[in-house]
């Protein structure tokens, strides 16, 4: 059986919850479809230790200011959950849980999404899916001779999983400095940082809310024909939160360059030195989930979907939302969202007029 409504919005975390706010106000009909199980996105995931990089008041979706968590400037993971739940609830959004969206396509006039729980017929689509559910993992020799455990960023909870083990921690990016920060000042397990690149910590004094206003400075500059200055990236890598900062003042976040391979019980360096590992840590990033929209077919020469803002340019109903920079200043964070929700669901509204 066949449903129709306006709007189909893919995924149902903070990016998917602000449309759906944005939806809401415009007087659209619409549903989010999404794959998880229970509200709060991919923060349900997160490792144990885990902190916003800002305090709550600049960590909200529209409409609602996170409340502060008692006895933390920075709410964890937890707290962010508990956030969205609220949220989703207190809008009263029309979240389908556990229902996977398995591709998108045209038909005529209308685009069909074709759900676990059936199919949908409608006039514009915002996939809102983000990219926890596709890590990332480099192509590095010997990854298949490795004896040991291999993980991924998305498999990390806690320090006592790794006691009295060595620990080799890859990526020069923030949850590889959180990570390795994590885990050496647990202490129980053998930690190696190595990166691709020499560390570039922020300022000390940089959290979330200059990074967003550093980003959005760095848009409008290339809207408005402007250099490119460079934006986040020109500032530095790592945000130096507590625990990074306390790793790095006792000297226990010392970063090895990347090895060359790893071997069977551990990982060697062009230089022929080597040490031993029971366990590789992969924090190498992630990239979109978007199989969904393959049988569309927009993907560019390099497989990124080109978009004008957010709607795609290869199909004007469709709108990617919240999958960083290319899809709007800081859009994979909970204040920068917003905002961009906001402006794909003006142009969303301009469809049915």
């Amino acid at each position: 059986m066949t449903q129709h409504t306006d709007v189909v919005v893919v995924g149902g975390g903070q990016a998917g919850l602000a449309a759906g706010y944005h939806l809401r106000r415009q007087g659209l009909d619409f549903v989010i479809l999404d794959a998880g199980t229970a509200p709060g996105g991919s923060w349900q995931h997160m490792w144990d230790s885990l902190h916003l990089f800002s305090p709550a008041e600049h960590s909200s979706l529209p409409g609602r200011l996170m409340p502060a968590q008692p006895g933390e400037t920075y709410p964890d993971a937890r707290h962010v959950v508990d956030y969205l739940t609220d949220y989703e609830k207190r809008y009263d959004l029309p979240v389908q849980h556990g229902t996977p969206v398995q591709a998108v396509r045209r038909d005529g006039e209308r685009l069909l999404v074709e759900a676990d729980s059936g199919t949908w017929r409608t006039q514009a689509v915002i996939s809102a899916t983000g990219t926890w559910s596709r890590p990332f993992l480099p192509t590095v020799p010997g990854r298949s001779v490795f004896a040991g455990r291999q993980l991924h960023t998305v498999n990390y909870r806690s320090p006592a999983d790794f006691a009295g083990q060595r620990v080799i921690v890859v990526g020069g990016g923030n949850s590889g400095a959180q990570i390795a920060a994590d885990l050496t000042l647990d202490g129980r397990a053998e930690v190696t940082w190595v990166t691709q690149r020499p560390p570039r910590f922020l300022p000390d004094d940089i959290d979330g809310r200059a990074l967003f206003d550093v980003a959005t400075a760095r848009r409008r500059a290339l809207d408005a024909g402007r250099d490119d200055t460079g934006g986040v990236a020109s500032l530095g890598d790592i945000v130096a939160v507590p625990p990074v900062r306390a790793a790095r003042g006792a000297g226990r976040l010392q970063a090895r360059p990347m090895f060359t391979q790893l071997t069977t019980d551990g990982v060697r360096w062009a230089d022929g030195s080597g040490i031993g590992a029971d366990v590789v840590i992969w924090c190498t990033g992630f990239r979109p989930a978007l199989p969904h929209l393959a049988p569309l077919d927009l993907r560019g020469p390099r497989g990124r979907i080109p978009t004008d803002g957010t709607h795609a340019l290869g199909e004007p109903r469709l709108h990617l939302l919240g999958y960083g920079d290319w899809t709007g200043p800081a859009s994979a964070t909970l204040i920068g969202v917003g905002r961009t929700a906001r402006d794909a669901v003006r142009e969303v509204v301009g469809l049915f007029t």
